[in-house]
């Protein structure tokens, strides 16, 4: 049955939200379509623009916690990919370039050290990079980082329907740069998404599934503006998402621009710099 979104947003609930600032931020290596190691980066203004990300959660009410970084692993800014939290279990990321391989255990260690459950994955997975939360059902990414066979894995483990989604672009490789979620709330779940990111099954599926879905544009898309966080009525989107803001406060939503340029340049946003972790029910 086709999952029916309500025509405006149900409302902002408190999140809680794991990151890690990018005091190692480079781009020294290109393992996907937005990095260039040849192209200059300025790791003082990737701070800056973290730390105002993190300011407007804080100041939207929720609670942030972070990571002690890694030197050597640039990319773990996009904790995103770290791992995923699901009921307050945590399903460990194993990253598929081994540029990133020490990320997964890092993460898990720090859910470990803190008392949550984990489980270390056997199957190639970047945690919410492609794997996202939809009301009772997680929307999952394959086709670039994650293996489909990941998406039974979780099934198993957190005992609810995954949703196998193919991603075909090389510059949307995780499902987080071309679908976002607006609501997650079970009674009136909402995303916005780039249909040419997807294979025509997996658009058909998201189209059943959705139907009063936002669909970004193509400029929405190249500003990786679906790339967004939300709490369900407040919504962290890049400021280059210049008709996906406009068509999200017609929903009910109010978008809030924040400037992640500079870690764009390594392909992440606000939604690849921030991981939920999502409680016990």
């Amino acid at each position: 049955m086709p999952i029916r979104s309500m025509p405006t947003a149900p409302g902002a609930t408190p999140r809680h939200y794991l990151m890690c600032e990018p005091v190692h931020y480079t781009v020294s290596y290109e393992i996907n379509p937005w990095m260039d190691s040849t192209r200059a980066t300025d790791t003082d203004l990737a701070v800056r623009q973290w730390r105002t990300l993190r300011d407007v959660y804080l100041d939207l009410g929720h609670t942030v916690e972070t990571i002690e970084p890694l030197g050597g692993y640039p990319d773990m800014v996009y904790a995103a990919n770290g791992a995923l939290v699901v009921d307050g279990i945590v399903y460990s990321a194993k990253f598929r370039h081994p540029e990133r391989a020490a990320e997964g255990p890092a993460y898990q260690k720090w859910f470990a050290d803190r008392g949550y459950v984990t489980h270390t994955a056997a199957q190639v997975n970047e945690g919410e990079g492609d794997i996202l939360v939809v009301g009772d059902v997680i929307l999952a990414g394959t086709g670039f980082r994650t293996d489909r066979a990941a998406h039974a894995e979780m099934q198993d483990l957190f005992g609810r329907a995954v949703i196998s989604l193919e991603l075909v672009d090389p510059h949307y490789y995780h499902l987080d740069t071309a679908l976002a979620v607006l609501s997650s709330d079970p009674a009136s779940p909402q995303i916005a998404y780039y249909p040419p990111a997807f294979s025509r099954s997996s658009q058909s599926v998201l189209a059943r599934m959705f139907p009063d879905a936002v669909i970004a544009t193509d400029r929405d898309a190249a500003a990786l503006g679906l790339n967004a966080v939300s709490d369900g009525l407040n919504v962290v989107v890049a400021p280059g998402a210049v008709d996906l803001a406009p068509a999200i406060r017609e929903r009910g939503y109010t978008p809030i621009p924040v400037d992640t340029s500079e870690l764009l340049k390594g392909g992440g946003g606000a939604k690849c710099c921030t991981l939920e972790i999502r409680p016990t029910p």
